[in-house]
């Protein structure tokens, strides 16, 4: 599916249409037959009127006249019946369609690379996923069907008025034509400025999401004038680009209006020239002028539906932009890893990130790594330390395939990552970090869901392993005590737990993937004591029998691993034994400690 749709992005704006009405061609074909009832409905009833009008004049019976108004009435309501079907009919489509399509946007955004992330906030997502989308429903929905049906009406009616006299059909003739060459001669009118209105929303509501979700250090830091200051800026850039964009849909409805106008006194002049002259009966006259009428409803329909066209096309150009979005992290062949223990081999790597420097020169950016090479064997944990930026938490991000090095590879047990699906490697490494996200979702649904969409086809761990696991990490007695167990709802973001219960819970997520690897960044930085020590059976359990990597700024996090690693700008400055480093007083690791031991001494003071 994300290959078909990667290949619309960069087709015309109808194959995304034909592509996603596809699947429903039953429902087009009964709104199309839905549509010519009620155009012949349509044609009908101005009929009898005519024959209403000319009979009265000619002095037909009152049964004759009582007939003919239950008759126009009996078209009426079926007319109403119909167009209520096919209302119902278009926009269960257009629901159905714009759905997929919703759907279809999430899960290629899903699967992006993280650069694409970085490059778009989840705000500005938001808008293209759901407002654009939402400025197709129309489009899917009734849009085709309205033009298409307003444009059989009108040839209807230029049919039935030349059948009367071919003055009435050339004066209707020259009265559309018109109409419609500056219907499309001005479709294009407004597409760019409510494009970039589009655009401009879109960076309102990322702007907004961002501050949003920071507003606890926003207020904390004072910094609610200047968040306001630039939400003004945003809004200001919102509204000019509306200011540009909607008065040039005005003016193109405007232009249709005055024809339609002009066309309407202009015939009434010459059906009432007629009349005089005895070529045309008073009925004729009114059909003449019926048909008028309801030639404004299908041009000012016409104009509304060339105006959505326009801002559907905007929006459609929009998601095929984002549909053009490729990957460049992409999944190998091999589905298949030894149970256990994995050995972990970073070979000759080096990495750099795309983005631009922050000072906004052009100079490449820095490499992260620089000809790196590490091994770890399997079931062997190593303690991994460092200053900020020394290039610790991208080698987790590479070990998982967040990023691919530029030079280099990255193997498990001696298999090339790349080589690999990336379900398959993400079944056998697992991370936990500082920030865990949990979801508004029960306590099981929060815990087995990767599970679940890791092992397609699988139910998923059953309740005994979820309840083993969470005894095993120490959150037996917190289970417990929940009033449904593990069908209680947890809140968004985990606002009813502490930050060592939602750590404890990753953990637990962990133990039910049962990886052969595993990366704990900075998992225990945020922890007073007394929660960290609760935590260490938590470690302990998830560290038996697998190769971990250990992140952390706190050395006690890393008392138990086997080796330490120290990076330095990319590079490895020292690496060794745990215990043969700490021995050694001219080694970084023992500074480290001595360091790490009067800090704890004075904090005790």
């Amino acid at each position: 599916m994300q290959l078909t749709l990667q290949d619309l992005s960069s087709r015309s704006d109808w194959a995304l249409l034909v592509h996603y009405l596809r699947g429903h061609r039953f429902k087009v074909v009964l709104s199309l037959l839905l549509l010519l009832g009620t155009i012949g409905l349509q044609l009908i009833n101005p009929q009898i009127v005519r024959r209403f009008f000319d009979a009265a004049q000619a002095g037909e019976s009152l049964t004759i006249l009582l007939q003919l108004a239950l008759f126009f009435w009996g078209v009426a309501l079926l007319e109403y019946l119909l167009t209520l079907t096919l209302t119902y009919v278009s926009e269960d489509v257009g629901w159905r369609t714009t759905n997929a399509l919703r759907a279809d946007l999430a899960a290629h955004c899903l699967h992006l690379d993280m650069a694409f992330h970085h490059r778009f906030t989840p705000g500005a997502l938001i808008e293209r996923i759901d407002g654009d989308v939402g400025q197709l429903a129309r489009f899917f929905s009734q849009l085709v069907i309205q033009l298409l049906g307003n444009g059989l009406l009108l040839i209807g009616i230029l049919v039935v008025l030349s059948g009367e006299d071919w003055r009435l059909g050339l004066g209707f003739l020259l009265f559309l034509t018109g109409a419609l060459w500056i219907l499309f001669r001005l479709r294009n009118f407004a597409t760019t400025y409510l494009q970039e209105e589009r655009a401009a929303s879109a960076d309102l509501f990322g702007f907004l999401e961002e501050r949003l979700g920071g507003t606890e250090d926003i207020r904390a830091n004072g910094a609610v004038a200047y968040t306001l200051q630039r939400f003004f800026l945003y809004t200001r850039a919102f509204w000019r680009k509306g200011m540009a964009a909607r008065p040039r849909n005005a003016i193109f409805g405007s232009i249709i209006v005055i024809w339609f106008e002009t066309g309407t006194v202009l015939a009434l002049a010459l059906g009432s020239l007629l009349f005089l002259r005895g070529a045309l009966t008073i009925g004729t006259v009114y059909l003449l002028y019926a048909y008028l009428r309801m030639v404004s409803s299908p041009l000012l329909t016409m104009t509304g539906e060339i105006q959505h066209l326009q801002e559907a096309t905007a929006a459609i150009r929009r998601v095929r932009e984002l549909l053009a979005e490729r990957r460049l992290v992409l999944d190998g062949d091999r589905t298949t890893l030894p149970a256990g223990p994995l050995a972990v081999d970073f070979d000759r790597v080096s990495f750099r990130y795309d983005s631009a420097p922050p000072d906004g020169s052009s100079a490449a950016p820095l490499p992260v790594l620089q000809d790196f090479s590490l091994t770890i064997p399997a079931g062997q944990t190593l303690g991994l330390l460092g200053r900020t930026g020394s290039g610790k938490t991208t080698l987790t991000r590479l070990l998982l395939r967040l990023y691919d090095p530029q030079n280099g590879a990255v193997r498990l047990q001696d298999m090339d990552l790349r080589a690999l699906t990336l379900p398959t490697l993400r079944r056998h490494v697992a991370i936990v970090t500082q920030d865990v996200q949990l979801f508004q979702a029960t306590v099981r649904d929060n815990l087995t869901f990767y599970a679940s969409a890791l092992d397609a086809g699988k139910s998923g761990p059953h309740d005994e392993e979820i309840v083993a696991a969470l005894t095993a990490v120490g959150m037996g007695d917190w289970l417990r005590a929940l009033p449904a167990g593990l069908d209680t709802e947890l809140q968004s973001g985990g606002n009813t737990l502490s930050s060592g219960e939602a750590q404890l819970l990753a953990f637990a997520r962990v133990l039910l993937r049962d990886p052969g690897v595993v990366i704990l960044d900075e998992a225990s930085s945020r922890l007073d004591p007394i929660t960290e020590a609760r935590l260490d059976q938590a470690v302990t359990a998830l560290l038996r029998n697998r190769t971990a990597i250990v992140i952390a700024h706190r050395l006690e996090t890393i008392r138990k691993v086997d080796t330490i690693l120290i990076l330095d700008e990319g590079r490895i400055r020292e690496t060794g034994p745990r215990a043969q480093l700490a021995a050694d007083p001219t080694s970084r690791f023992a500074e480290l400690l001595r360091t790490d031991l009067i800090t704890q001494e004075q904090s005790h003071e």
